[in-house]
């Protein structure tokens, strides 16, 4: 397959760069907390091997640590000095104290959040920061959270600003405060169809929308598990692999949508890119339950 393809995403024009399509998810990075951590020397070479293969979308997140590893002192090791077309995304609302245990910051810890991810990334500006809802269906207001970022925003220490795990009315809460570039929400093949309407919401809004567990789903971090026949059957028609045909779903619902594949294999990494190339036909898009848009 060609490498992946460059395209702009509609409301991040302002950036340094044009967002490649495929970008990398570092969530696996660091390797479970109550594990020895990944292999140090292998994390670094799945960077800057996402790099070579032009990926500039990288998403991260202070709580991505483990025992020994960090995502954000692993991305630093091994990409700094940052290319100018590097994007990095990062998260904050949620954390995790140095034994583990997640709490979620209130407003006035929402700076210290960020401030936590410019030193471990060593920048003095973060490309953009989603401020993740705690939950999906919380009708709870995100307006001083969101706020709170938006001061940050024009001082100078945040770029944009988006919105994670989030319904309809968490976004249009946070537009009416600050612009928001993109939405990252758990999204798939098999999908619902409100998740469905939501994602085209976003692209007649010029938001990117941002899936991630885009392979494997509801599964979460328990991995993809065995693809249905469908998947296996149209990976066997294209020589792709299931991962490759969900991705490539995925991808084919819009222009604006994104997707941030998240691996420690270096051959993962390289189909994963790949994917970006592979062109579902309407009837294999409708097999897999929804038409492209």
């Amino acid at each position: 397959m060609a490498p992946t393809e460059r395209h702009s995403c509609p409301r991040l024009r302002s950036l340094p760069a044009e967002v490649r399509r495929v970008g990398y998810g570092s969530m696996r990075l660091p390797g479970p907390l109550d594990g020895p951590g990944t292999d140090r020397e292998r994390a670094l070479r799945v960077l800057r091997r996402a790099v070579e293969l032009g990926v500039n979308h990288l998403d991260t997140a202070a709580f991505y640590f483990s025992t020994t590893r960090s995502a954000n002192e692993l991305i630093n090791t091994a990409l700094a000095p940052y290319a100018d077309d590097l994007v990095i995304v990062t998260k904050v609302g949620p954390g995790r104290d140095t034994w583990g245990r997640w709490q979620w910051a209130s407003p006035e810890q929402v700076r210290g959040q960020v401030e936590e991810n410019l030193r471990q990334l060593g920048r003095d500006h973060l490309d953009v920061v989603n401020f993740r809802v705690q939950g999906q269906e919380s009708t709870q207001s995100l307006a001083d959270h969101f706020g709170a970022l938006a001061e940050l925003r024009e001082a100078g220490l945040v770029r944009h600003l988006g919105v994670s795990n989030v319904r309809p009315h968490h976004l249009a809460e946070a537009r009416a405060i600050a612009p928001v570039v993109c939405v990252q929400n758990l999204y798939g093949t098999g999908a619902s169809a409100q998740e469905q309407e939501f994602v085209q919401e976003c692209g007649e809004a010029g938001i990117a929308y941002v899936p991630f567990f885009s392979i494997s789903g509801a599964r979460r971090e328990a991995g993809a598990g065995e693809p249905g026949q469908a998947v296996r059957e149209i990976a066997e028609a294209h020589g792709a692999t299931p991962a490759q045909v969900k991705l490539a779903w995925t991808l084919q619902q819009g222009p604006h949508v994104l997707a941030i594949p998240g691996t420690t294999d270096p051959a993962h990494l390289e189909e994963n890119v790949a994917a970006g190339s592979l062109r579902l036909s309407e009837a294999e898009l409708e097999l897999l339950g929804t038409p492209a848009a």
